[in-house]
C-alpha cells in the first residue's frame, strides 16, 4: 500500500480528515526549508506538499509567488528539491510527500528520469497544476511504472461534463480547488463547497481533499466536516516569508500548524466516512 493510501486508510481508522500542508522547497533557505518540513509533520501534517518553484506560475498569488522567488533566488531545482526529501526520509519514512509545481521544470528533466528518480527520493505524488489530461500521455504512464501517484486538481468550473475526463488517470486522492482565482485570495464559501464535495463524491471513490481558499484554522474546522483532507497553503508561506529569521520562520510555522491540526482533530467523523480508495 503506498504511504498516501495508508494514510487516508488511518484517517478513516481515526474518524477524522487530514491536514495537508503546503510549503515552497528552499524557502526561506535550503537548510531552513527541510527543518520546516520536520517541524510541521512534528506539529500534526498527516501529509505535505512540497512547492516546486518556478518562474511563471499561473495560479498562485502573491504570498507563494514571493516564495518561489526567493527559492530560486536560492537556488532550487528539481533536482535540489529531491535530495531535500531524500534527506528528509531519512528520519521520516511514513510521512506521503507530494511534489507541487507547473510542468516546464518536469518535462525538462524528463519524464521516466524524474519518476525513476522520485521514487528513488521518497517522492509519492506528484500535482502538476498546468498539465492537461490530453496532455498527459508522455508524463503519467512513467509516473505509474515507478509508483508516483498523480494527483487531479479539479477546479470549480471542471465540475459537470468535464469531470469524468479529469478522474481518468487521478489516484490517490482528489484536489478540490474551493474559489475561483489564484491561491491565498479568496475564501472558501461553506455552502458552495457542501454541494460541490457532493457532487465530487458521486464521480469518484477516491478522498477529497479541499485547499486554496482556508486561512484560518476556523475556516479548517468548517472543511473538515466535509472533506477527508484540508489543505492549507498560503497561510503557512505567509508566516515564512514575514519571519526575521529562518529560526523564527520554523517557530511561527510551527505553531500556525498545531493550531490548525488541533483544530481539524476536534472534527470527528462517523468511522468510515473518510474516504480510503
Amino acid at each position: 500500500m503506498s504511504r498516501i493510501r495508508a494514510r487516508f486508510a488511518k484517517l478513516k481508522d481515526e474518524g477524522r480528515a487530514g491536514l495537508v500542508t503546503f510549503t515552497m522547497a528552499y524557502d526561506p533557505t535550503p537548510e531552513a526549508s527541510l527543518d520546516i518540513l520536520k517541524a510541521i509533520v512534528a506539529s500534526g501534517a498527516d501529509m505535505v506538499e512540497i512547492g516546486v518553484p518556478f518562474s511563471d506560475p499561473m495560479a498562485d498569488g502573491k504570498i507563494i509567488q514571493a516564495a518561489g522567488i526567493r527559492a530560486l533566488k536560492h537556488g532550487a531545482t528539481l533536482k535540489k528539491i529531491l535530495a531535500l526529501v531524500a534527506e528528509f526520509r531519512k528520519t521520516d519514512a511514513d510521512t506521503p510527500i507530494i511534489l507541487m509545481g507547473y510542468y516546464n521544470p518536469f518535462y525538462i528533466y524528463g519524464a521516466e528520469k524524474f519518476a525513476k528518480d522520485a521514487r528513488s527520493a521518497g517522492v509519492d505524488g506528484v500535482i502538476l497544476v498546468d498539465l492537461p489530461p490530453e496532455e498527459e500521455s508522455e508524463y503519467i504512464p512513467h509516473l505509474k511504472t515507478h509508483n508516483i501517484t498523480p494527483v487531479r486538481l479539479i477546479a470549480p468550473t471542471s465540475l459537470e461534463s468535464r469531470l469524468p475526463k479529469l478522474l481518468e488517470q487521478a489516484d490517490g486522492f482528489v484536489y478540490y480547488i474551493s474559489v475561483l482565482g489564484v491561491t491565498g485570495t479568496k475564501s472558501a464559501k461553506q455552502t458552495t463547497l457542501d454541494e460541490d464535495v457532493g457532487q465530487l463524491r458521486k464521480a469518484t471513490s477516491l478522498p477529497v481533499c479541499v485547499g486554496f481558499g482556508i486561512k484560518t484554522p476556523e475556516q479548517a474546522k468548517e472543511v473538515a466536516a466535509l472533506a477527508d483532507g484540508v489543505v492549507v497553503g498560503s497561510a503557512l508561506v505567509d508566516v515564512i516569508g514575514k519571519a526575521a529569521t529562518p529560526k523564527q520562520a520554523i517557530e511561527d510555522v510551527s505553531e500556525l500548524v498545531a493550531s490548525f491540526a488541533t483544530t481539524i482533530r476536534s472534527v470527528k467523523k462517523p468511522l468510515g466516512k473518510v474516504s480510503a480508495a
